[in-house]
């Protein structure tokens, strides 16, 4: 650029010649107008594709980006290829944790978990003014397909999925069986060599194949939600021996070296908790431990402590919730496969995550634990319990169904190719579950309606996280609230306020201590008090909406 003659401006070419003020201000105008134009075609693009994948009783350290020492490279390159969220939160159970998902309400809200004196938890119905992010998509012009584990009230092709792979109660208590599971709502056809977790990826990618031949003008929603790695701990014997002798060092020296490889990542950067000796499962079934013998053991003792018949038990069984984990992980990467394939990935929008922590049960159910036969096989039934369990969630305290950081804490990886400048970018912004409804919803450009069979819809707790997939800290909640089964906790901040059912309030600072190991409640009375009275009036909230359908106003006068 230099000044002309009479003191304008000119821009100098490459070539030495000068561009003239005037003629300069056009060229500007003409950027400036394909500048918009160009931004007007980027808010018009197709909406996204949505692909949500939920894994079950995944410990917060099992991928191998986490920390974990367990192969899975096809969710390692999405993560690589996008975002790792590190305090992303669930509700510490299997069908709270789903109704969260898909309604954008915490689950007692709709009536999801249980509501003192409403027909509530497990078997409860939502309210009218709750549909699924299934609906509200379809609505919008998505196609919508479910692929494995439901456990939300209704049925997926009556709760607007087009198509459905249902991994019902029956099918969840043996990998090996076809029973209780239905396909299009017809069940499904046990085969020589089946095995759920492909089964739940042949449907996604069936799915997938018929979308790309007969629908490829619209996008879709896809929701694959695995029963791996939950108990019965079952895999191929060919997964179960690629880790047979992984695990035989035992689950300190395991948790210790994750936690090493999370802190040299970025992940965590607070010490390791020590395991719970006294913390063992949450139910006690006595006649199961006699019926899995003398290798089972119910509390997270040191490993040095184990009998070598314990030592050797616990081993194997650690090895076959790897090979589930492996395992599905490799279904994943069919899936990824498929949609590469079809020239769909780059505008879909992935989410990755777990229903809640690994878990401590231990219970003998379905067709009951055959001592002789192979572990891992159809005849068996195995439960990782509080010893791996505490390795899986490292470096975070407890597990499935408690609300400290290991029962509620998941992993979080977002891929969108077309839809994220960041790539293999960690995100310390704390979210949770209600969070995903209202950020599927903005990726794709629905509106959430305001009214929904003649009630009103009541403003959800969550929030959009496309802000933080740009950039992290940029979504900020007042608090995040957990009950279930009497534990309860709130977090406003880096404050966290826990108890266990029954137990006293523990406060702990997270940004300094999210292993929970130093309790400041002592110290902190007044903190205490705050986050309690909120705590409460969160509840007493919660329960006056659940216990209402949110009637439609009345008309006013004279309309």
């Amino acid at each position: 650029m230099k000044k002309t003659e009479n003191g304008g401006v000119a821009i100098l070419r490459e070539n030495g010649t000068i561009l003239p003020f005037c003629r300069w201000r056009g060229w500007v105008l003409a950027c400036l107008f394909l500048l918009a134009a160009g931004t007007s075609l980027l808010a018009a693009k197709a909406p996204p594709n949505i692909l949500v994948i939920v894994a079950d009783d995944l410990g917060y350290s099992d991928l191998g980006c986490y920390g974990g020492e367990i192969s899975t490279p096809n969710l390692d390159r999405l993560a690589a290829g996008g975002l790792r969220f590190t305090q992303f939160y669930n509700t510490a159970r299997c069908w709270p944790s789903r109704g969260a998902l898909m309604t954008g309400y915490y689950a007692q809200q709709i009536r999801r978990d249980t509501v003192p004196g409403v027909p509530s938890g497990a078997s409860g119905r939502r309210p009218v003014w709750a549909p699924l992010l299934s609906e509200l998509l379809r609505g919008a012009g998505y196609r919508t397909y479910h692929s494995g584990k439901w456990h939300i009230d209704g049925k997926p092709l009556e709760s607007g999925f087009d198509r459905s792979f249902d991994i019902g109660s029956a099918g969840q208590s043996n990998f090996f069986k076809a029973a209780g599971n239905t396909v299009e709502g017809q069940p499904a056809e046990q085969t020589a060599d089946y095995y759920v977790t492909a089964a739940a990826a042949d449907h996604a990618v069936a799915c997938l194949k018929e979308h790309a031949r007969d629908y490829r003008e619209r996008p879709f929603f896809h929701y694959l939600c695995f029963t791996s790695p939950h108990f019965p701990l079952q895999a191929p014997q060919a997964d179960i021996d690629r880790y047979r002798d992984s695990y035989r060092r035992g689950w300190n020296v395991m948790s210790a070296e994750r936690h090493e490889r999370m802190k040299k990542a970025g992940i965590i950067h607070h010490l390791l908790p020590a395991m719970e000796r006294e913390v063992g499962p949450p139910y006690h079934f006595p006649d199961a431990l006699q019926k899995l013998g003398p290798g089972e053991i119910n509390r997270p003792l040191p490993w040095e402590e184990l009998t070598g018949a314990q030592r050797n038990f616990q081993a194997v069984k650690m090895a076959i919730h790897a090979a589930m984990v492996d395992r599905m992980d490799r279904e994943i990467g069919r899936v990824i496969a498929q949609l590469r394939e079809m020239k769909a990935l780059d505008n879909t929008l992935i989410l990755f995550l777990s229903d809640n922590g690994a878990s401590a049960e231990i219970m003998v159910r379905g067709d009951g634990h055959d001592p002789a036969a192979p572990m891992g096989s159809a005849a068996t039934y195995l439960c990782l319990g509080p010893g791996w369990s505490s390795a899986s969630n490292t470096p975070l305290r407890r597990h499935k169904t408690w609300v400290h950081e290991g029962g509620i804490s998941t992993p979080l990886l977002v891929h969108w190719p077309s839809g994220l400048q960041a790539r293999g970018e960690l995100r310390h912004n704390v979210a949770h579950l209600v969070d995903l409804v209202p950020t599927l919803l903005e990726a794709g450009g629905v509106k959430k309606p305001s009214m929904m069979q003649g009630a009103l819809v009541p403003p959800a707790p969550g929030q959009s996280l496309l802000p933080a997939f740009r950039r992290d800290g940029t979504v900020r909640h007042e608090y995040l609230w957990w009950l279930h089964e009497g534990n309860r906790a709130i977090r406003v901040g880096d404050w966290k306020l826990v108890a266990a059912a029954k137990g006293e309030w523990e406060l702990y600072d997270l940004s300094r201590d999210r292993g929970e190991s130093h309790n400041l409640a002592a110290q902190l009375p007044d903190k205490v008090r705050e986050l309690e009275a909120l705590w409460h009036r969160h509840t007493e909230d919660t329960y006056r909406l659940a216990r209402s359908d949110q009637p439609a106003a009345p008309a006013a006068e004279g309309k």
